[in-house]
């Protein structure tokens, strides 16, 4: 049974809190599963970084990436338990989010996008640390101007993530000088972000080679439905043509504001975030204002969600 007008999305990184998915194990044994799988194919206590932390040591890429993967497959099984047969129309994600989308989708098992996360997570932790990189997060400002300020500074856009905010992405002291342009150009408010390095910009090439040849072996499916791609802005194709494009999503723009206004185009007039926190739901929201929302990433939430979706599975019986 389709819930016909929503699509299911997943934060990236950035969502992280030491104690996410603490209560959804303690309520659920498909979860406490999932966090046991984790630890047993990575070989460590990923749980145990996830429900203790410290901080630190979560907010490695290498560790980050595969628990915000497997915390957010965690509330969507929890809600796969509570509302037996829910399927959803789509599923997007941003960056990292994009791997747990696709898995979700079935194009990947569990055990292997455990495997592709923590190995990107750690190409992308080593390239961070071989250059200098930073992001800077300007509100305020049209890509025209954005585009421009990119020329004069020497970065690269690396997140569309709402039609008011858009991240820049490149080494440190470039960054600087287009964080000063842009507030010249009358950005309403600039952030430099709290990130380990130049995301989804030329600086993580190396990270994007060695990841082509991790997924040599891995097996990509034909998604079960829609997976938008961070690219392309459009749904993914099959096989090999989606591992080319996530191999080049390392270095390429986040495509957010299109791949929210594509669903939008298709009939997705609800979104079902699931995982840490709600940052997505709040970019979603500054996209498409009329947007049905909800958000799962504990079990008081969970319940919240179930109140509507479960009505509207039911009310769907027989036309699916």
């Amino acid at each position: 049974m389709i819930v016909q007008n929503r699509a299911v999305v997943f934060a990236g990184q950035g969502a992280q809190f030491v104690g996410m998915g603490k209560d959804l194990i303690e309520a659920y044994p498909e979860c406490r599963t999932l966090y046991r799988t984790a630890d047993e194919v990575l070989g460590y206590s990923l749980s145990k970084i996830c429900l203790e932390g410290p901080v630190e040591d979560l907010t490695r890429s290498n560790n980050c990436q595969p628990a915000i993967f497997v915390t957010s497959i965690a509330c969507l099984a929890a809600l796969r338990k509570e509302v037996p047969g829910i399927r959803f129309a789509a599923a997007a994600g941003l960056s990292l989010g994009e791997w747990s989308a696709l898995h979700a989708a079935n194009v990947l098992s569990f055990e292997d996008t455990l495997r592709v996360l923590e190995a990107r997570g750690r190409f992308m932790q080593e390239a961070c640390e071989a250059r200098d990189g930073a992001m800077v997060s300007v509100i305020g400002l049209s890509v025209d101007q954005l585009r421009k300020v990119c020329s004069e500074a020497g970065v690269e856009i690396s997140n569309f993530n709402s039609p008011e905010q858009t991240v820049l992405s490149g080494d440190r002291v470039r960054i600087q000088k287009a964080e000063e342009i842009a507030k010249q150009m009358g950005a309403g408010r600039t952030v430099v972000l709290n990130v380990a390095g130049a995301y989804h910009s030329a600086l993580m090439a190396p990270a994007a080679e060695k990841l082509g040849q991790f997924l040599t072996g891995v097996l990509f499916g034909k998604p079960s439905i829609p997976v938008v791609s961070n690219v392309t802005g459009r749904p993914h194709g099959v096989g090999d043509e989606i591992k080319a494009t996530m191999v080049k999503q390392v270095t390429s723009s986040v495509q957010w504001v299109e791949s929210i206004k594509y669903l939008g185009g298709e009939g997705v007039g609800g979104y079902v975030e699931c995982g840490p926190g709600r940052i997505l739901s709040g970019l979603i929201k500054r996209v498409d204002a009329k947007a049905l929302l909800l958000s799962i990433q504990d079990v008081a939430s969970l319940k919240k969600a179930m109140v509507e979706l479960s009505g509207k599975v039911q009310g769907q019986e027989g036309k699916s």
